[in-house]
C-alpha cells in the first residue's frame, strides 16, 4: 500500500494542492496502519496489542482522511475536470464502492476511537485486518478516480 501511495504522489503530486495534502495524509494513515498492525518496518509481539493512544490517534487520522476525500478532494477533482459530465458519471460509478469503505472505517472508529488501555480488545486484529482490506480497496478506487480525471485537468 505504501509503494502504491508513493507512485500516486509521483504521478499526481503538484497538480492540485488539495490532492497533494490528501496524498500526504494518506501516507501518514498507511504508516500508522502498518505500525498498529505490526507490519514491516514496524514489528510488535504477536500477542501484544497497540496501546490505546496509538489506536485513538489512528482513528482520528482515519476520520480526517475519509472526511477530506468526501468533502474536499472528490468534488474538487470532478469540478476541475474539463468534461464535467464524464467526471460526474465516473464519480457516480465509483462513489458507492468508496462509500462502502467509508462505512467500514466509521465502524472501526466507532469501536476503537475511545478506548482505554484496560479495555478488552478481543477481535482487534481481525477488525484491523478487515479495515486494511477496505483501505486497500478504497485507495484503488480513489486512484482510479484521480487517474481518469487527472487526464482531463
Amino acid at each position: 500500500m505504501l509503494t502504491k501511495n508513493e507512485q500516486a504522489k509521483q504521478k499526481w503530486g503538484g497538480a492540485n494542492q488539495a490532492i497533494d495534502n490528501w496524498l500526504n495524509e494518506r501516507q501518514e494513515l498507511l504508516v500508522r496502519y502498518c505500525h498498529l498492525a505490526g507490519l514491516p518496518p514496524f514489528e510488535r509481539d504477536a500477542q501484544a496489542l497497540p496501546d490505546a493512544q496509538s489506536i485513538e490517534d489512528f482513528c482520528s487520522l482515519l476520520m480526517d482522511y475519509v472526511s477530506a476525500g468526501h468533502f474536499e478532494v472528490y468534488d474538487k477533482v470532478v469540478e476541475n475536470s474539463k468534461d464535467q459530465e464524464k467526471g460526474k458519471a465516473l464519480a457516480d460509478e465509483l462513489y458507492p464502492a468508496i462509500s462502502a469503505t467509508t462505512d467500514k472505517a466509521l465502524s472501526f472508529n466507532d469501536s476503537y476511537a475511545a478506548i482505554s488501555d484496560e479495555q478488552n480488545l478481543n477481535g482487534f486484529d481481525k477488525h484491523l485486518s478487515a479495515l486494511g482490506e477496505a483501505i486497500e480497496t478504497r485507495l484503488e478506487l480513489e486512484d482510479q478516480l484521480i487517474n481518469r480525471l487527472y487526464k482531463q485537468l
